[in-house]
């Protein structure tokens, strides 16, 4: 593991998914590496926080304990673990929470999220005041704040439907900044903060790797692990499920190789403009022209490794509110297995930190 980088880890929203990025931060963990800076979206924002929130010795026991909680209450186990049987289980579990919701994290509105005409209409369909004691319980803010990794976690303005993020360089990080962040409605309510409405963040874009790239600052490489949910590729659908599923994996993949593939282009530019300045004549290197396409990407050299979820065979259409145990542990073992791929291959064991540039890694899967 290199020693000269700063470390940065990006997790994309998904609900319940979100336990692969539990296993693969204990899987990076274990490796020993330390990271400087996490941006979180939706459930990233909770992973994010658990992690940032915690001493380092604590944050996979943090992890464990919140994925432990919230797929604690589901008595349905499955009579057989033939393919078919484990995908109805999955499907069972996922009609379960969608009736009584999932402990320590959201519980149902009834009857008054669907009688509109009441004096006080609710916002949503859920409960979040679990959450917020769960954050509370699990996440120490004073660490977070003072001595934790710089976190981001990114929510959308509901009037305005902008972005916006919350970094604790500049704003001080609690529970109703995660809980904005992943508040996917029409499930979850918006969340005030200083006289502002916000949702899921995921409703702009699901992976804060933008932002990291653009608060990219100083010389020093830095190399990013993103840990996604959703994978932009797949195949046709087979039937109404698996189409379903796929519509979701479109939406909230957030094109995460099409903003790499931005990325290594804007490095290009300024590689080149860089050159172009050395054949210029002194007048015209400080022209703020040039200076704009100089500074196009991130002015440090960066590593990108890509972890991506990939779809397991009992998954159904309410994968990503799926919160049984059984699943929640499959998701934390492809988390360890990805990473424990990528850091074994031998195009990741050979890398050497680079001078310049945009590097991709994507080596998490058996036929990389």
């Amino acid at each position: 593991m290199a020693t000269s980088e700063l470390n940065a880890l990006v997790l994309q929203g998904g609900g319940a998914l979100g336990a692969y990025q539990a296993g693969a931060f204990s899987a990076l963990d274990e490796a020993g590496f330390s990271f400087d800076w996490i941006a979180g979206i939706s459930i990233g924002a909770i992973n994010a926080a658990l992690i940032c929130g915690n001493r380092d010795k604590d944050r996979v026991p943090a992890l464990q304990a919140f994925w432990k909680r919230i797929t604690s209450n589901l008595p349905v186990s499955a009579p057989f673990w033939t393919p078919a049987g484990r995908r109805a289980y999955s499907e069972m579990a996922a009609a379960e929470v969608t009736l009584a919701g999932a402990p320590g994290f959201f519980r149902p509105r009834m009857p008054s999220a669907f009688w509109p005409f009441l004096p006080d209409p609710s916002l949503s369909f859920y409960d979040t005041t679990p959450l917020e004691a769960t954050l509370n319980e699990l996440v120490d803010f004073d660490r977070l704040n003072a001595t934790g990794p710089r976190l981001c976690v990114g929510a959308t303005d509901v009037e305005t439907g902008n972005f916006r993020y919350f970094d604790s360089r500049t704003t001080r990080i609690d529970a109703r900044h995660i809980m904005a962040s992943g508040a996917l409605p029409p499930g979850f309510p918006p969340v005030e903060i200083d006289g502002r409405w916000y949702w899921d963040g995921g409703l702009v874009s699901n992976t804060p790797l933008q932002y990291v790239m653009e608060q990219a600052e100083g010389d020093t490489p830095l190399c990013v692990f993103q840990v996604d949910l959703f994978n932009a590729r797949g195949g046709l659908p087979v039937d109404v499920i698996e189409v379903q599923q796929r519509q979701k994996d479109i939406q909230y993949s957030s094109r995460t190789r099409l903003t790499t593939d931005r990325y290594r282009q804007l490095h290009a530019l300024s590689a080149a403009a860089d050159r172009l300045a050395a054949k210029l004549p002194d007048a015209l290197k400080d022209d703020p022209d040039l200076a704009l396409l100089r500074h196009a990407g991130p002015s440090c050299p960066v590593t990108l490794v890509h972890l991506i979820h990939r779809k397991e065979g009992f998954e159904g259409s309410g994968k990503d509110y799926e919160f049984s145990r059984p699943s929640m542990s499959d998701h934390w073992a492809a988390g360890i297995g990805d990473v424990t791929r990528t850091l074994s291959h031998p195009s990741w064991k050979s890398r050497r930190v680079e001078a310049d540039g945009l590097h991709v890694f994507d080596l998490g899967t058996p036929e990389s």
